[in-house]
């Protein structure tokens, strides 16, 4: 394959910049890239899952970071250019929501980042805004422990997608 094997051939800090396209976790970026080669697109998706689940929970925070809250358009931290086209893509059925859905999201976000620490992570590929906000609604009282779980199983398969999105256009 030759996608992959670009990626497989890439200087270490390309292909860190590559990753972190996918997920905002420097911490999985470098693991991942000491992992290479990678023999196909499964053993790469494979060693990515693996590693987020080996990971910190102050490397989900750092990956959680790298995404804008549900509504926004910029993150927390600096992203690349193409992260934050896939961040405007995956959250498109935002923008044609409407305004009393937007506030409800907006307020709703305010609430879970005050209680939790961190911005509400979901997978929005495929989901509209009224999914989303129930999904909000749905996990703001959940207890610490359980919702850091749910945030970083929603970040694992942001990353698969990317990672996936990357793979297509190397």
């Amino acid at each position: 394959m030759p996608d992959l094997d670009h990626l497989n051939n890439l200087s270490e800090s390309e292909a860190i910049r590559e990753f972190l396209k996918c997920c905002g976790s420097r911490n999985w970026a470098h693991q991942l890239v000491s992992r290479r080669p990678f023999a196909s697109r499964d053993e790469l998706l494979d060693a990515a899952t693996k590693i987020w689940w080996e990971v910190d929970r102050d490397d989900w925070l750092e990956a959680f970071r790298s995404h804008p809250k549900i509504g926004e358009k910029k993150a927390a931290a600096e992203v690349s250019s193409q992260a934050a086209s896939w961040s405007g893509q995956e959250q498109a059925a935002v923008r044609d929501s409407d305004g009393e859905t937007l506030d409800e999201l907006a307020r709703l976000n305010r609430l879970y980042d005050a209680k939790f620490g961190y911005i509400f992570i979901v997978c929005a590929s495929g989901k509209t805004a009224p999914e989303m906000l129930n999904l909000l609604k749905a996990r703001i009282d959940s207890n610490p422990e359980t919702e850091i779980q749910i945030a970083a199983g929603e970040q694992a398969k942001i990353t698969e997608i990317r990672l996936r999105k990357l793979l297509e256009e190397e």
